[in-house]
C-alpha cells in the first residue's frame, strides 16, 4: 500500500507543479526545434517567423502570383506535376494559363503527397452553362485524394446542398452559396488538416477543414466524418499522413489555373 500511495502521491505532486508553472502569468511554452522552450511576452529569444513574398491577387482576365514558399502545382504550360489516376501522364487539356477536365479521360492526382496545408485553387464552369442540378460543371478537389470539396456551377441552379460548390461532398453544406457566374473565375482557399492514428490503427484525430470561397468563409474548421462518397460514408481506416491531392473529371470541361499549396507544420494533437 505504501509504494501505491506513494506513487500517487508523487504523480500528483508532479501534476500540480506542471499546471502551476503553466499557470505562471506571461509564460509561454512551445515546442521548437524538437524542445520545449519557455518565453515571456515580448521576448526577443522567440524564434522569428520567416520573411515571405505573400501571394498576389488574380482578376478575371489573369492569375495572380503565388507567395514565394508555395508550392506550385500548375505552372502555367503542361501538367508536369500530375498523373492519371489510371496511371501515366494527366491527360486533360492544357490552354493559355489554364486546364481544363477532359470528360472520359478520369481523375488525375499530384505525383507529390500533401498533408496538412493551405491549398489555393481557381476553377471556372462552363459558359454557356448546360444541365441542370449536379449534371452542371461538375468536378471537385479531394484532398488527400479522399475528401471531396465540391466544384459545381450552383448559380442560380439547385441542387441538394450538401453537394453544391463549396460543400464537403454529402456532409456538410456550405455556410452560404457564394457562388460567381458560370465562366467566371472562382477561387477555393482551403486549409487542412488530416487525420491521425495511433500505432494500432486507432482513429485519434478526425481530418479538419476550412473553406473560403471568392472570400467568403463557406466551411469553419468543421471535422470530416470520413472519406466522401455518393449515398456512402466510408468509416476511417488508417492511411499515411500524406497523399496525393486529386481533381475529378465528372464529364464536364471545368478549368482549373493558378494552383498552388503551402506545407502547414504538425501542430500539438
Amino acid at each position: 500500500m505504501h509504494k501505491v500511495f506513494s506513487s500517487f502521491r508523487a504523480r500528483r505532486a508532479f501534476l500540480a507543479a506542471t499546471v502551476c508553472l503553466l499557470l505562471i502569468p506571461g509564460m509561454l511554452w512551445v515546442t521548437h526545434a524538437g524542445a520545449a522552450q519557455k518565453y515571456v511576452e515580448h521576448d526577443r529569444t522567440y524564434p522569428q517567423p520567416p520573411v515571405i513574398t505573400p501571394a498576389t491577387c488574380s482578376t478575371q482576365d489573369n492569375a495572380g502570383n503565388p507567395p514565394s514558399d508555395a508550392i506550385v502545382l500548375f505552372n502555367g504550360h503542361d501538367l508536369s506535376n500530375w498523373e492519371s489516376l489510371k496511371g501515366g501522364p494527366a491527360d486533360w487539356t492544357v490552354g493559355d494559363g489554364y486546364f481544363a477536365t477532359k470528360p472520359g479521360a478520369g481523375d488525375i492526382r499530384t505525383k507529390q503527397a500533401f498533408g496538412d496545408m493551405q491549398l489555393h485553387v481557381e476553377w471556372a464552369t462552363p459558359n454557356p452553362p448546360h444541365g441542370e442540378d449536379q449534371d452542371r460543371g461538375n468536378s471537385g478537389v479531394f484532398l488527400m485524394g479522399l475528401y471531396e470539396i465540391q466544384v459545381l456551377d450552383s448559380y442560380h441552379s439547385v441542387t441538394y446542398p450538401d453537394g453544391q460548390a463549396s460543400a464537403v461532398y454529402g456532409q456538410y453544406p456550405p455556410q452560404v452559396n457564394a457562388c460567381r457566374a458560370p465562366g467566371e473565375w472562382q477561387t477555393y482557399d482551403i486549409i487542412f488538416h488530416g487525420p491521425r492514428f495511433s500505432d494500432e490503427g486507432t482513429l485519434i484525430r478526425r481530418a479538419h477543414v476550412t473553406v473560403i470561397q471568392n472570400g467568403v468563409l463557406t466551411q469553419d474548421d468543421v471535422a470530416i466524418m470520413g472519406p466522401t462518397g455518393h449515398h456512402i460514408r466510408p468509416q476511417y481506416t488508417p492511411t499515411p499522413d500524406k497523399l496525393p491531392l486529386a481533381l475529378q473529371d465528372h464529364n464536364h470541361p471545368v478549368r482549373y489555373r493558378n494552383l498552388w499549396v503551402r506545407e502547414i507544420p504538425e501542430r500539438p494533437m
